[in-house]
């Protein structure tokens, strides 16, 4: 890739704060063609009137395969974006590889691996601080991602957003800086018992710190948050809420929007791991009133190593630095150091370059496709999911909450998780096996371990028949 290329690729950025084509959002950025707004009636994010279209909105009895070797007039087919993706047409012990795992990690369309290859073979530098021409590219490109991440996310500005390695670096980022400052002796962080380790024990080092309360929510029998015992919970005292908008091991999609409502009533912030959600629907932070949001890029088929958080402007203009050091200072004495103004002050260090560029790619590669179709397609295939593997003696699928994302975690009666997941591998079937970083939720259910199969726009019925038969036959050969 040479350096127009590059260009080309990763640099759509004009002055100001650009929108490319799309649906028009209120904040005046914009979103793909199709994108369905939150609290619209075709916004699988949840928090509006109409039912959003997630898998169990979907006909229960024999629904039909959703596939389709070409992707209809405004429809979307998984073709479509397997033939970007290169490791989807490799073998594992000699069958095709069948990736069933994207709740740990996504794999990389080609666009993505193209833009990091071409980034250091042609486009390689530090940011910021120079001022040869190779400097002011690099830096052009790590600003158009920033701004590609707020139009992404929905969020005013791009000055909303800094760069970190993950979902749970932002977390401890948002624990360390404003809770230090905000949490006190007596004070409350609720957490609902379905978050991701990476959103609990942050809050509980902090809390140990500060003398501050972690609270569980408890869930209800369909692995849903408990609404009414959250409400009760909430109080005076509440001073965060911490909550994932889709769960890694139940899929559960809780009522953020209606929750941060209710957590604003008391003062309190909300914090949202949008990690598991960012891949499967649209996201609008402002829509949602969230006070910090934050993600993952390696779960939106972007590189390892970078992620960001979203804070409101207000907030994140109230945040200390956490880590000292390079790009996050303006001037520095040994009598006094003033530091850069936000996102910058929280970016100390050089950051993940080549990272932000690969997540440009990925965002670009993401909303190429018609997201309202992309959702309708994953939840016309998890239905299908559930009722093939519903077929299978003795599997017993965890969660039945009204509002999910395509996350299938699941126990076979008379075998181990981790040799459900070994014998799976020798059929070249990715799946997970463990307690998923979520025991309190899998404790839920009695529950140490279990097996997890999660579904991305690359999934197709035939793979689901594949995990299926490949579990019949252990159960036939026991």
């Amino acid at each position: 890739m040479t350096i127009p290329d590059v260009d080309r690729a990763l640099r759509p950025v004009t002055a100001g704060y650009p929108s490319p084509a799309g649906t028009a959002v209120p904040n005046g950025t914009a979103l793909p063609a199709g994108t369905a707004l939150p609290g619209s009636a075709a916004d699988p994010a949840g928090g509006g009137t109409t039912a959003p279209p997630h898998p169990q909105s979907a006909p229960q009895s024999a629904p039909q395969s959703p596939s389709d070797p070409a992707a209809p007039p405004g429809g979307f087919s998984p073709e479509l974006a397997r033939r970007d993706v290169p490791i989807l047409h490799r073998t594992v012990n000699g069958h095709p590889l069948v990736w069933l795992d994207n709740g740990a990690t996504t794999q990389k369309p080609r666009q993505v691996i193209e833009a990091l290859s071409g980034f250091y073979g042609a486009a390689n530098s530090n940011i910021h601080r120079g001022a040869h021409t190779m400097a002011r590219e690099a830096t052009e490109m790590y600003e158009a991602g920033r701004a590609a991440v707020a139009r992404f996310l929905g969020a005013a500005s791009p000055d909303d957003i800094v760069f970190v390695r993950g979902t749970t670096e932002a977390i401890n980022l948002v624990a360390q800086s404003w809770g230090r400052s905000h949490l006190g002796p007596g004070d409350d962080i609720l957490v609902p018992v379905l978050e991701h380790h990476s959103n609990i024990v942050p809050w509980q080092l902090l809390a140990k710190e500060t003398r501050a309360r972690v609270v569980p929510v408890p869930l209800g029998p369909d692995g849903g948050i408990d609404l009414d015992a959250y409400a009760d919970l909430l109080s005076v005292r509440t001073r965060l809420v911490a909550v994932s908008q889709a769960s890694n091991v139940l899929g559960t999609v809780p009522p953020v929007r209606e929750m941060t409502a209710l957590a604003h009533r008391y003062g309190a912030k909300v914090l949202v791991d949008g990690a598991q959600a960012v891949a499967h629907f649209p996201v609008d932070v402002q829509a949602l009133d969230a006070d910090f949001y934050v993600f993952s890029g390696h779960k939106l088929f972007a590189p390892t190593g970078i992620g960001a958080l979203y804070a409101k402007p207000e907030i994140l203009g109230d945040m200390a630095p956490w880590q000292g050091g390079g790009n996050m200072i303006e001037s520095v004495d040994f009598s006094h150091t003033t530091y850069a103004p936000v996102p910058h002050r929280l970016e100390a260090g050089t950051g993940h370059i080549a990272g932000v560029v690969g997540l440009l790619a990925a965002l670009n590669w993401l909303t190429s496709f018609d997201r309202q179709a992309v959702a309708a397609y994953e939840t016309s295939l998890m239905a299908y999911a559930q009722h093939t593997l519903a077929a299978v003696p003795g599997l017993e699928l965890l969660g039945s909450a009204p509002d999910r994302i395509a996350v299938l975690t699941f126990t076979l009666a008379g075998h181990d998780p981790a040799a459900i997941a070994e014998w799976l591998d020798r059929d070249g079937i990715a799946v997970r096996a463990g307690h998923h970083c979520a025991q309190p939720a899998l404790a839920h259910y009695g529950l140490t371990s279990a097996a997890r199969a999660s579904l991305a726009l690359y999934n197709t019925p035939e793979e689901v028949d594949q995990l299926a038969a490949s579990l019949l036959r252990l159960q036939q050969d026991t």
